[in-house]
């Protein structure tokens, strides 16, 4: 396959996958406490091919391949709910959770509370204290959230706080070496974890996506556009050699 085939194929495939993390960034725009994926990109030299296919030649054909992905893990818009149970971290720290009998991370702070008085996500995996599962009591009214995370209630007819517990609030040394698992969960894969002193919890507000919908809508036209370039360039490639083959059948032997 000629070489300028070879690096048109290369940047379609390259185009293909950015185009797949764009359409992940667009998807979770709405996502409370998402965080963006974005390409890198590198240059590579094929040792083998050369240029115009001549031995001789010094010059070695570059192509195109994505390097992998980073991730944008700046802090998410603040939007007020007024519901005592949604929190947000103002800082680079994650909501620890258990779910699938293990401790995942989150950044989504809509909280609920089940049947039992346990507070949970969204999806059931319980919020977990520095001591533990954090648990109301039924008779528990007026909860109040600092910003050290210390959950405290008035039960019943008292009228001092009592503790609940303290939401666990852990840090990583490169929060983008966090492994995504899904509904909005991590795991720590490479990166080192710590406990966090420097976060503090927003009672009543939930983090948004950090997605920018406009830029990852305005990145997705310009891959399809450079899609359709290379298709375009790759189809003439086609026809120039098919035309040159058809006018050698025809020169007399």
């Amino acid at each position: 396959m000629q070489n300028a085939l070879l690096i048109g194929l290369s940047r379609q495939m390259t185009l293909e996958r950015q185009m797949d993390v764009i359409a992940n960034n667009v998807a979770n725009a709405n996502t409370n406490g998402f965080k963006a994926d974005h390409s890198l990109f590198e240059e590579f030299l094929n040792s083998n091919a050369r240029e115009d296919n001549f031995v001789g030649s010094d010059r070695r054909v570059s192509y195109v391949q994505d390097r992998g992905t980073y991730r944008d893990v700046g802090q998410g818009p603040m939007e007020p709910t007024n519901n005592p149970l949604d929190m947000a971290i103002s800082g680079n720290a994650f909501f620890a959770v258990q779910a699938g009998g293990a401790e995942r991370y989150t950044r989504d702070g809509k909280f609920t509370m089940n049947n039992t008085g346990q507070l949970v996500t969204p999806d059931g995996n319980l919020v977990l204290g520095t001591g533990g599962p954090i648990t109301f009591q039924p008779t528990d009214h007026d909860i109040n959230v600092a910003p050290d995370g210390t959950v405290t209630v008035l039960e019943g007819t008292a009228k001092t706080d009592s503790i609940r517990g303290k939401i666990k609030m852990v840090t990583f040394d490169d929060p983008a070496k966090l492994t995504k698992l899904g509904a909005n969960l991590y795991t720590t894969g490479s990166a080192n974890q710590q406990a966090d002193t420097k976060s503090t919890v927003q009672q009543g507000y939930i983090e948004k996506s950090n997605v920018n919908s406009v830029g990852e809508m305005t990145r997705m036209v310009e891959v399809m556009r450079s899609y359709t370039a290379i298709a375009n360039l790759l189809q003439q490639q086609s026809d120039m050699h098919k035309s040159a083959i058809e006018k050698l059948a025809d020169v007399p032997a």
